[in-house]
């Protein structure tokens, strides 16, 4: 028997930029579609109800605690659906070697609120709790060996690199200092060392003191740039010709990831200018839907405060691309 806080409930996800999801994949019945983060499946029955009880839909999710939100999506649904946990970057993979095909594929990245509003999970900083972190239970390496065995410079640079922490190295120092004494186990202790660390005029305004540290943490645990690294290539060989990929991200560095990725398929001839004709025979592999990342609306916002950071970018593989070796 799971524990109430992980039992499902209608308030565990509000899909975020719902509707210019459902317009960006524009999917029809008798299609086939992979959610490659299910999460509490928000998403997922938006776009199964699109499919209209023909067609597939894969849900793929390395939190083992997703399966009980399938198994109550699946209920509910009349189309058939397939839950594959995983680290996305691997299942896509997987897929495509298997001549899997898909019409389209959602990328909701980052932690889920299902993740979130589970304490003992340790991703929050508003609550005392186990120092995880791990978006799976079972994989190794958790935020507290992480804490406590980096050096000062590790922990400086994934502040840097994957909090954009303004005060990394400070906060670095102090964690040194304070796991000599004793070790981190919780994520309290790590909230309070980050406040001594940095100076009084900087702990109010811009959110919580804690929030780029515990976002730089969970990267760094989950591996998870790296993953959406592996993954979008994957994700594009899955498509169809026709196909739709749609990537929501909470902070610059996945968005960065994703517009990087998508520009780089955009690009026809890569010969140089001064070549009189095109001898590369380099083809666009994907169309972009827009120029510009779409962002969640101000009543959006106001009825759920976490799309705030959102940013959706979305893009159609070709017709004539039909291989991506």
């Amino acid at each position: 028997m799971l524990p109430n806080v992980l039992r499902p409930s209608a308030t565990d996800h509000v899909p975020v930029l719902a509707e210019e999801v459902r317009e960006a994949l524009a999917v029809r019945p008798g299609e086939t579609v992979v959610d490659a983060t299910f999460g509490a499946g928000g998403h997922a029955a938006l776009l199964a109800a699109d499919l209209r009880g023909k067609g597939k839909l894969i849900a793929i999710d390395r939190d083992p605690f997703a399966r009980v939100y399938f198994d109550q999506f699946r209920k509910s649904t009349a189309v058939q659906a397939r839950f594959l946990r995983g680290d996305f970057a691997v299942v896509l993979e997987q897929l495509a070697s298997n001549g899997v095909r898909a019409d389209a594929v959602l990328f909701d990245l980052g932690v889920s609120s299902m993740q979130i509003d589970q304490p003992e999970r340790g991703f929050s900083y508003a609550v005392d709790a186990p120092l995880d972190m791990r978006m799976d239970p079972k994989a190794d390496g958790t935020a507290a060996e992480l804490v406590n065995e980096a050096s000062e410079r590790e922990l400086t640079s994934i502040l840097r690199e994957y909090g954009e922490e303004r005060y990394a190295r400070q906060i670095a120092r102090a964690i040194g200092r304070r796991r000599r004494e004793r070790p981190f186990e919780r994520t309290g202790e790590l909230v309070e060392t980050i406040r001594s660390a940095i100076p009084a005029p900087a702990r109010f305004g811009d959110g919580h003191p804690a929030r780029r540290v515990f976002q730089a943490l969970r990267i760094a645990v989950n591996d998870e740039l790296g993953s959406l690294e592996e993954a979008l290539p994957a994700a594009l060989e899955l498509l169809q010709p026709g196909g739709r990929l749609a990537a929501i991200s909470f902070h610059s560095l996945e968005d960065r990831i994703v517009k990087r990725f998508l520009r780089s398929q955009e690009r026809g001839c890569t010969c140089p200018p001064d070549f009189p004709i095109c001898v590369c025979g380099h083809e666009p592999a994907l169309r972009a839907l827009s120029r510009r990342a779409i962002r969640p609306s101000a009543q959006e916002i106001a009825t759920n405060p976490r799309a705030a950071s959102a940013r959706l970018r979305a893009a159609v593989k070709t017709e004539s691309e039909t291989d991506t070796d």
